[in-house]
């Protein structure tokens, strides 16, 4: 089942009344600032004339309009740009960077990922701009952050998943170390913006000024290390790969049945219990070598093996249903069709059908954030290229049609 929010009147956003000038490309900034969108917040998403977004170009596949032609706009670029407004300006022009400074000067929030050093040389820095605007607040994303031995390097998302451990634990121990099959460094460096930019902004609430955000990618991915970071900072064991095993909880992996393969999860002794029990092992919760999570997981080479063989004799939809109805945790492994055809998953609405400037609907993705009284805003689909210059430049800077018709000419929006 679709969600179609678009034809039902909505409240008013949670963060409607906030203004969002958008300097980023590619994934992590764009999530960050789609996060706001969602929320209600107005977006102007500022892109290259002619090019936009690098990511407008990362396909196939890319939307199909109206007539069966296929549009700029990649997956990608629809994944992490719904519900802003695409505005095109030359930052590398005199005339385009005043432009900005302008828009800045009524914006609350400003977040850009250019190189270190780069929106400076164009006096579109954090010091210029809250010059003119002290309540800004100014959020940069670079890969490895404002300072540092490494600062003016460039990276992608798939070098930061290697410099900041991740692939090191993921993978077959037999094989070789493995990215995630998401951008799991942009993505979550965007969940970590988003709620840095919301702290700033209750901040300012209170101080009546805003401030500078130094995001990166790479630290952002070592915080995710988490209890991985904590197990070698303890054990001075440094943590490898283990395929789909967990290196504190036992069971807690992928264990094949007589047909497919089910995941399970148990996270507790009480869970372990019922698990036994569930499959007919209820002797190997008795056992004082797995009697807790600690023993579990010392004793992991001896338990595994009668637990495996165990799963062998049954099929795993008979498995998931007999575990769930003793509430132990597990499931099964979709691809992505089977995710969006799930029941629960089509109860929660979680695929959007928006409707865009090609003349289709175009889908995607809901946001997981669920709010009561102001919940999130699903409006547009992500705008074309400089979709919205003219009604920006008109409704923020008050230009005549005559100043943009110029600029347009000039090449600068």
């Amino acid at each position: 089942m679709e969600r179609d929010n678009t034809s039902a009147a909505q409240p008013p956003g949670a963060l409607s009344h906030l203004k969002i000038l958008d300097l980023t490309r590619v994934l992590a900034g764009p999530w960050a600032t789609q996060t706001l969108a969602d929320m209600g917040a107005d977006v102007i998403k500022v892109e290259r004339p002619k090019e936009g977004d690098d990511t407008r170009g990362w396909g196939p596949p890319f939307l199909v309009d109206e007539n069966g032609a296929e549009t700029r706009d990649s997956s990608y670029f629809l994944s992490a740009n719904r519900g802003k407004r695409s505005i095109t300006v030359d930052l590398a022009t005199p005339e385009g960077q005043a432009l900005i400074v302008e828009l800045a000067r009524d914006s609350d929030v400003l977040v850009e990922n250019y190189k270190v050093g780069t929106l400076a040389r164009y006096g579109l820095d954090y010091d210029s701009l809250r010059a003119i605007n002290p309540r800004l607040i100014y959020c940069s994303i670079t890969g490895f952050g404002q300072d540092g031995p490494y600062a003016p390097l460039p990276g992608y998302d798939f070098v930061f998943q290697g410099m900041g451990g991740l692939m090191s634990i993921t993978g077959d121990p037999a094989g070789e170390p493995m990215k995630s099959g998401i951008a799991i460094t942009d993505l979550l460096t965007g969940v970590y913006t988003s709620t840095a930019i919301l702290a700033a902004v209750e901040h300012r609430r209170v101080s009546g000024v805003g401030q500078y955000i130094d995001m990166s990618l790479l630290d952002c991915v070592v915080t995710i290390s988490s209890y991985q970071a904590i197990n070698y900072f303890l054990s001075g064991r440094v943590p490898q790969r283990m395929g789909n095993a967990h290196s504190n909880m036992v069971p807690y992996q992928v264990f094949r049945c007589k047909e497919g393969e089910v995941i399970i999860a148990v996270g507790n002794d009480a869970q372990f219990r019922a698990f036994c029990g569930a499959i007919g092992r209820p002797d190997l919760a008795a056992d004082e070598r797995y009697a807790t999570a600690g023993r579990r997981n010392r004793n992991r080479e001896t338990l595994i093996p009668p637990i495996a063989e165990a799963m062998l004799t049954r099929a795993m939809g008979d498995w998931v249903q007999a575990l769930q109805a003793v509430n132990v945790p597990c499931g099964p492994i979709y691809n992505m069709e089977q995710v969006f055809q799930d029941p629960h998953v089509r109860h929660r609405g979680m695929q959007l059908s928006l409707p865009h400037a090609a003349g289709v609907h175009t889908p995607s993705v809901a946001n997981p954030i669920r709010m009561s009284d102001t919940p999130l805003r699903y409006e547009r689909a992500a705008p074309t290229l400089g979709q919205h210059t003219d009604a920006v430049l008109r409704e923020r800077l008050a230009l005549s049609e005559e100043r943009i018709a110029e600029l347009k000419v000039k090449g600068i929006v």
